[in-house]
């Protein structure tokens, strides 16, 4: 750490951890292997930069592991799943600080998928068969719209799929906005039916 400024040598370090293995010397080949990993890599206390999304995923509405169907390639992946404020988050790991994608739960649908090959699948979806708004980081971390017009998730149960059916459907939003476009669309083409 550059802020260290009398860093300790190699026998200050060893003479620091005299006694630490209940009142014993800890072997003098681990100290110095020790010494030597943190020379090499030394430990980093995170900066606060303000971006911080651990707070927005505290007290979520629900979390668990989905798999999630790939968009180009169509694959299984296992995905951690947050949903919190309206949006459906997925990180590679539970550990992960900030997600690998967000879906916002604005205009979208949700339904269970009747598929015997692939159990316990649901899909969210736009009414309209429009694009799914979404957003996901690539490796080099930049961040790129998405290209889906659905996304397929698939649980380990029954019990699970409809759990997670039910909180999304609680935390979909209506666009206000949304709603009176296609109210006006409807006036101007003369449908009354509540489709759009």
């Amino acid at each position: 750490n550059p802020n260290v400024k009398d860093k300790p040598s190699l026998q200050l370090f060893i003479s620091m951890n005299r006694g630490i293995n209940n009142g014993d010397n800890l072997p003098p080949e681990l100290l110095t292997k020790l010494y030597a990993s943190i020379r090499n890599e030394p430990f980093k206390i995170p900066e606060d930069d303000g971006n911080d999304l651990t707070l927005t995923f505290f007290n979520p509405d629900r979390e668990g592991w989905l798999l999630k169907m790939g968009g180009r390639v169509k694959t299984w992946k296992r995905r951690w799943f947050i949903l919190t404020d309206s949006c459906l988050y997925y990180f590679k790991y539970t550990t992960d600080k900030d997600p690998i994608g967000i879906i916002p739960l604005e205009n979208l649908c949700v339904q269970q998928l009747q598929d015997s090959s692939r159990p316990y699948c649901l899909e969210l979806y736009h009414p309209k068969g429009q694009n799914v708004k979404a957003c996901k980081t690539e490796s080099k971390g930049r961040v790129v719209q998405g290209k889906h017009q659905s996304y397929r998730l698939r649980a380990c149960s029954t019990e699970e799929r409809d759990n997670w059916i039910e909180a999304i459907r609680a935390s979909i939003t209506r666009d206000p906005f949304h709603d009176l476009i296609s109210i006006r669309k409807r006036k101007v083409t003369g449908n009354t039916s509540c489709q759009d």
